[in-house]
């Protein structure tokens, strides 16, 4: 199956799946534990990786799922699969704060194709393909733009160093704490960039397609374009990403 929008149209229904369980889900299904990697877990992000998951095989039985949840860090991606965050901000979620998503992308040889980022406790939803957007123009100037960043606890030996830099040279830093949502934010342009550290496939696939969509850069550490296996990803306007290249070679 190769049709962008009909693939589109399983993820939506999938993500419906969730969305329609988180809410009405009770408050038990948001406390908090920690997995053996330090990350916070919780019992609502296994349940939407499953229905997301049960949605996907049943729709699309030869396209495998690699979700946050049940997968190993670091094993190469399928061909062709379906990347899934069930809940991108955890601890934002956990705490009862809205910043969180479930985000669901069709990746093919790499390339992230389609995707769906929903932020339930927002009420939005954002899609790629999807109708034409007039995304706000984003900053060239770093000294003019509004910087997310996300991802500084992953232990990165350069995320305090840059940190510190955006902190003196941009004109606002703002952490999120959802890789997922700082990548809508640079699509949409309520951020001009944005700086995630040690994203996984699943952090950032979706997010990163819909940045592609509305022409903005995605690099990696090297300032060429963004792969899964890049220690950061930078999103923003092409200056900006080269500029945010450089500061992450220099950090």
């Amino acid at each position: 199956m190769t049709d962008r929008q009909e693939l589109l149209t399983i993820a939506e229904a999938a993500v419906d799946e969730a969305v329609a369980w988180l809410a009405t889900a009770g408050g038990g299904w948001s406390t908090a534990r920690f997995k053996d990697s330090g990350e916070e877990v919780t019992a609502a992000d296994i349940e939407v990786e499953s229905r997301v998951t049960r949605v996907l095989t049943a729709r699309t039985p030869r396209i495998p799922v690699v979700g946050e949840e049940s997968s190993t860090p670091g094993t190469p991606l399928p061909a062709r699969c379906w990347v899934l965050d069930p809940i991108d901000g955890t601890m934002n979620f956990a705490r009862g704060a809205p910043m969180y998503a479930v985000s669901l992308a069709y990746v093919q040889n790499g390339i992230p194709r389609v995707g769906v980022v929903e932020a339930p406790g927002l009420g939005r939803r954002w899609t790629t393909p999807g109708r034409p957007v007039n995304a706000r123009p984003v900053a060239e100037d770093v000294g003019r733009a509004v910087v997310g960043v996300s991802g500084t606890g992953s232990g990165q030996g350069g995320a305090r160093r840059i940190l510190d830099r955006l902190q003196d040279e941009a004109y606002r830093v703002r952490m999120q704490g959802s890789m997922a949502l700082d990548l809508v934010g640079v699509a949409e342009g309520w951020l001009d960039a944005c700086v995630c550290i040690a994203p996984k496939p699943w952090d950032v696939a979706a997010g990163v397609a819909l940045c592609r969509e509305r022409g903005r850069a995605v690099l990696g550490a090297d300032g060429t374009v963004f792969s899964f296996d890049s220690p950061v990803l930078l999103a923003g306007a092409p200056g900006t990403g080269r500029w945010l290249a450089d500061l992450w070679e220099s950090s």
